[in-house]
């Protein structure tokens, strides 16, 4: 593996049970395979091709991560994740355990995602997003109905917004800044405010710099109307 592989020296702390394939650029001070203090089924970590993965990033057993994983600094990601192609981290944010995550999902700066989450492909979490999977805090209960909210494909979801527990936000919905979201958001909407509430269809937001007359139409964005050639 060392022979084809990019890595900085010191050589970063690989566990046995690491699957790392060629072409990626690791940093010192990267922690891959480490293990959880619970049980888990398998401890095998699988990293997919063309991973940058920066120092301070660690990386627990028994998580599957595509191809062009991308972390920053102090990125954690616990273990039985499965995260899809194009994935982006960037430094001091957490994924907990349990969690599935599409392709080309994005995820800021100083971002917690809770325990057994579903994100969909190409959605975008800001920075400070916070994400919540606990109905009922302190009973000794809460474990078996732990849940985190769906995060629909393509939804963006604005600095310092807090997602409560078993709640849906639909495709390509934009969740404002500061919001907590309490209850399930429609599909194709702007929402924000304490709680969330929709205030219109996304295809009615302007672009305030008038670089485009709208930054959605049809509920897609300027750069997925440019992958798909709409």
């Amino acid at each position: 593996m060392r022979s084809s592989a990019r890595l900085s020296e010191p050589w970063p702390k690989l566990s046995e049970d690491v699957r790392l394939d060629p072409d990626h650029s690791i940093d010192p001070e990267v922690l891959l395979g480490y293990l959880p203090c619970r049980r888990i089924g398998d401890y095998t970590l699988v990293i997919g091709p063309g991973a940058r993965i920066r120092s301070g990033t660690v990386i627990y057993a028994g998580t599957t991560i595509g191809a062009h994983l991308e972390t920053g600094h102090n990125v954690v990601i616990r273990e039985e994740n499965t995260i899809g192609d194009g994935f982006s981290i960037w430094n001091n944010s957490v994924i907990d355990y349990g969690c599935t995550i599409g392709c080309r999902v994005k995820v800021h700066c100083n971002v917690y995602i809770a325990q057994f989450t579903v994100i969909e492909d190409d959605v975008f979490l800001a920075p400070g997003v916070t994400v919540a999977n606990d109905p009922h805090p302190g009973c000794p209960f809460s474990k078996e109905c732990m849940r985190g909210p769906v995060i629909k494909r393509g939804a963006q979801i604005g600095v310092n917004a807090t997602l409560l527990p078993f709640i849906t936000i639909g495709e390509r919905a934009v969740i404002g800044a500061g919001s907590v979201v309490t209850k399930d958001i429609p599909a194709g909407v702007v929402a924000y405010g304490n709680p969330a509430r929709v205030v219109k269809p996304i295809d009615s937001v302007p672009c305030p710099l008038g670089i485009v007359d709208r930054p959605y139409i049809e509920d897609r964005d300027v750069r997925t109307r440019e992958r798909f050639g709409i």
